[in-house]
């Protein structure tokens, strides 16, 4: 089975990350358990989480 990771520019900024973070955590919770739309939505949760991380470290102070 072949893994496709999502290569969508995530958005820039750390309120509007959070935004689609909510929707997409909304969209994981709709989708049926295991299918391609659940797992899509966990993997586009990851990259979000990774994004935010990497703003929030280069925040002064970090918020981390």
């Amino acid at each position: 089975m072949a893994h496709h990771t999502d290569s969508t520019p995530l958005p820039g900024t750390r309120d509007e990350l959070l935004a689609l973070h909510r929707e997409t955590r909304r969209r994981r919770n709709a989708a049926a358990h295991g299918s391609d739309d659940h797992k899509a939505a966990i993997e586009l949760i990851a990259r979000i989480e990774i994004e935010v991380a990497r703003i929030e470290r280069a925040m002064d102070p970090p918020l981390v």
